[in-house]
């Protein structure tokens, strides 16, 4: 089992629940490196977002509380950090905000980006995963270093009986590596 092969699984598998719909930079359209793995997802469960990422987050936090299950997509952890103010702010906080009552089931998909075959400099590359682990309470946070930990982990954030924003994290070589 390769890297890019489970993930590709791992969407079109998410993508036949009828309350999931991705959304993102390159969602529904080629862009990145992520598309190819969502190529064969139904186009109408796909939302294509232009580059705005902390409108993203909130847009994809309203869908949770609208009864779907968004799996929102970013490219790049770099680009994950502009909209860390409304996962801090909003999206962690929200069981707070309703008193321990509810908590959004969301998937925050994001990568490292990949540095071969060429370096896309350096904002472009970041890994986080610490400081968001740091930052974060409810949101939960998992690195998938290796294709045994993609399905299981997708698996999780969609069925768990605690519904709970997951942030998961891929890596960019690894699409072409394991």
């Amino acid at each position: 089992m390769k890297y890019f092969d489970e993930l590709k699984r791992t969407m079109e598998w998410l993508a036949g629940n009828p309350k999931v719909i991705f959304v993102g930079q390159t969602a529904g359209v080629p862009g990145t490196f992520m598309y190819q793995t969502l190529r064969d997802v139904p186009k109408e469960k796909a939302i294509e977002f232009p580059v705005n990422e902390s409108f993203q987050m909130q847009f994809t936090l309203g869908l949770a509380l609208g009864g779907y299950i968004p799996v929102s997509i970013y490219p790049r952890q770099n680009f994950l950090l502009l909209a860390a103010g409304d996962m801090a702010n909003m999206v962690d906080k929200f069981k707070d905000l309703t008193c321990g009552q509810v908590s959004p089931r969301m998937i925050i998909r994001v990568a490292v980006g990949p540095d071969k075959p060429v370096h896309p400099g350096h904002q472009h590359i970041g890994n986080y995963a610490e400081a968001f682990r740091a930052m974060f309470h409810e949101i939960e946070v998992v690195e998938l270093n290796e294709p045994g930990d993609i399905f299981p982990a997708y698996e999780q954030a969609l069925m768990r009986p605690d519904p709970k924003p997951m942030l998961l994290i891929e890596h960019g070589n690894y699409y072409n590596d394991k």
